[in-house]
C-alpha cells in the first residue's frame, strides 16, 4: 500500500518533467511548456475569467447530475423490481445507450434554441440511461430475508427504503456517481462548445479559434482539478464506507 501511495506521488512529476522536456526540444507554440501554461493560469485567475466560467461549468455539471441521478435510481429502481416495467422500458433504453451523445444535444439545440434548460436537459438525457442499468442491477440482487425480515418487523414504505433497499443500493449507486461525474462534465464542456457562451467549454471553443494551446490546457487542467478534488473529498470516502458495509456484512454472517 505505501509503494502505491509514492507510486502516485512520483507519477505526476515525471509526467510533469517528461512534458518540459519535450516542449523544450520541440520548441513550438503548439506544445507550451508547463511553466507557460501556468502563467496562462494565473493570469486567467487574477483577471477573474477562470473562476467565472469554472464556476458556471461547474454549476451546470452539479445541476445535470443531481437531475440525472434521481431520475436514473428512480428508472433502474422500478425496472429491477418490476418485470413489466423492464419489459416495456429495456428497449428504449438500449436505444438511448446507444445514441451518441452529440446527436442529442443538436436536437436539443435545434428544437429548443440555445436556451439554458435544453444544455441541462442534453447532459440528462445522455447520463440518465447508464445509471438506471447500474441501479437496475443492483434492484435485482436485492436480498428477498432482508425482504422478508422487514414484513415481519412492520416496516412502511419509507422504513423499507432506508434501512433494507439503500444499504443494498448503496454501492450501485456509488459506481453510478464515480462513472456518472466523469461522463457529465465531459458532456457538459461539448453542450458549452456547441452553443453556450460561457463555461469552460466555450473558453476552450475561444482558445481554439486562434490555436491557443495554453488557455486549451489551462483551462482544462484547472477544471480536471477540481473533479479530482471532488473525488477525494467526497467520492473516495463515500466509496469506503460502502466498503465498510459490506464488510460488516460478511462478518455478521
Amino acid at each position: 500500500m505505501k509503494g502505491s501511495r509514492w507510486a502516485c506521488w512520483i507519477a505526476l512529476p515525471l509526467v510533469v518533467a517528461l512534458w518540459a522536456v519535450v516542449a523544450l526540444i520541440v520548441s513550438t507554440p503548439l506544445l507550451p511548456s508547463p511553466a507557460s501554461v501556468l502563467q496562462t493560469f494565473w493570469l486567467a485567475t487574477q483577471s477573474g475569467e477562470l473562476p467565472h466560467h469554472l464556476l458556471i461549468t461547474l454549476r451546470r455539471v452539479l445541476i445535470s447530475f443531481v437531475l440525472a441521478m434521481a431520475l436514473g435510481a428512480l428508472l433502474g429502481v422500478w425496472m429491477g423490481r418490476s418485470r413489466f416495467a423492464n419489459a416495456v422500458l429495456d428497449p428504449l433504453l438500449v436505444l438511448f445507450l446507444n445514441l451518441p451523445a452529440l446527436v442529442t444535444i443538436i436536437l436539443l439545440y435545434v428544437w429548443f434554441g440555445l436556451v439554458e434548460a435544453a444544455a441541462v436537459l442534453a447532459v440528462v438525457i445522455n447520463k440518465v440511461p447508464n445509471v438506471a442499468v447500474t441501479v437496475r442491477e443492483g434492484a435485482r440482487s436485492l436480498d428477498p430475508k432482508l425482504e422478508q425480515m422487514a414484513q415481519v418487523y412492520g416496516f412502511n414504505r419509507w422504513q423499507r427504503v432506508a434501512n433494507v433497499w439503500l444499504p443494498q443500493l448503496f454501492p450501485y449507486l456509488m459506481a453510478a456517481t464515480r462513472g456518472g461525474l466523469a461522463l457529465i462534465w465531459k458532456i457538459v464542456l461539448v453542450v458549452e462548445l456547441l452553443g453556450r457562451s460561457d463555461g469552460v467549454g466555450f473558453q476552450l471553443h475561444m482558445a481554439f479559434q486562434v490555436f491557443d494551446v495554453s488557455s486549451i490546457l489551462a483551462y482544462s487542467l484547472a477544471f480536471i482539478a477540481v473533479v479530482q478534488l471532488i473525488e477525494l473529498v467526497a467520492l473516495q470516502p463515500l466509496e469506503r464506507r460502502a466498503s465498510s458495509w459490506r464488510e460488516a456484512g460478511i462478518a455478521h454472517a
